[in-house]
């Protein structure tokens, strides 16, 4: 029986299960607007994600779970580093992404890779089945991080590896603060909770740690990454890389619901607080995240 068929319709039609939010945005709004830029998005967190892969020690053979999988080009690339002996199973709240992945996988002939919708926090998962646990910005949004984590440690081996990417803090990446600093001139943001769902949920390192040791992860390390990040995956022109800004990311949520008017002033105010990033290779703007990795005791 699949992990899907096993989650009685968790993400289908009725938004249900503690992540119900998290569901209903990536299902509608948010999971269309990944799609529909999806190869913007790549280019531009893609080598955050090969910094995670760097350390995360995966070899041929062997068996990795993709959290939060979006896409599904991370699990495109670890199914290319197992090599035809391994496999890369990837799993996502989100149906309209996995179908998107699904769709990229066969036009790459990746037959080593495979799609499961489901909740990860809650899904009941294939005992010790998997050699490695990866994620690409794919953690951060769970409503109680140890229960996922817990969850997801079920699934690997003993001295099976962890490594993911996040987002450190909002003040350590620019290009969220400036943009969304500029929305602020024309909307009311709300101030997430500490700790939320979202983003900037691990952006503490020492929370992240004793999420990750209670859940029974041992060897928990950071590696702090400083990127100049190509906003749009290195758009060229300005006004790309701004109309770019306000379809994904912080400041695209903040104006999802704003007036024609309010939106036409707060991209004017984008354009004006970017413009000083802008160069021959596009809009390039400072961007830091961890890399976090561990082992299962």
């Amino acid at each position: 029986m699949s992990l899907e068929s096993k989650q009685s319709k968790l993400e289908t039609d009725a938004y249900a299960g503690p992540n119900a939010d998290q569901s209903r945005h990536w299902n509608e709004a948010g999971g269309a607007a990944w799609v529909a830029q999806a190869a913007l998005i790549g280019a531009q967190i893609r080598p955050f994600g090969l910094r995670a892969l760097a350390r995360a020690d995966i070899l041929p053979g062997h068996r990795v779970l993709d959290v939060g999988c979006g896409g599904g080009e991370t699990t495109i690339a670890l199914g290319e580093v197992v090599g035809p002996t391994g496999s890369a199973l990837g799993i996502d709240i989100s149906q309209v992404l996995l179908d998107h992945a699904r769709a990229t996988a066969a036009a790459a002939g990746a037959v080593n890779v495979s799609f499961e919708h489901v909740d990860a926090q809650t899904a009941e998962l294939p005992a010790g089945a998997f050699d490695h646990l990866f994620s690409r910005f794919g953690v951060m949004f769970f409503q109680d991080p140890l229960a996922a984590f817990t969850n997801l440690r079920t699934a690997l081996r003993p001295s099976a590896r962890l490594a993911f990417v996040c987002w450190r803090s909002i003040d350590d990446n620019p290009w969220m603060k400036v943009t969304l600093a500029a929305v602020g001139e024309h909307v009311a943001l709300q101030r997430p909770e500490p700790n939320a769902p979202g983003p900037m949920a691990f952006a503490d390192a020492l929370r992240t740690r004793g999420i990750l040791e209670r859940a029974g992860f041992a060897e928990v390390g950071f590696e702090a990454v400083n990127e100049m990040m190509n906003v749009g995956g290195g758009l060229r022109e300005l006004d790309e890389a701004v109309a770019f800004m306000t379809e994904i990311g912080p400041a695209a949520s903040a104006l999802r619901q704003a007036d024609p008017e309010v939106r036409a002033a707060a991209v004017t105010s984008i354009r004006a607080a970017v413009a000083p990033y802008h160069g021959e290779g596009g809009v390039r703007m400072p961007a830091s995240c961890w890399v976090v990795t561990a082992v299962n005791r």
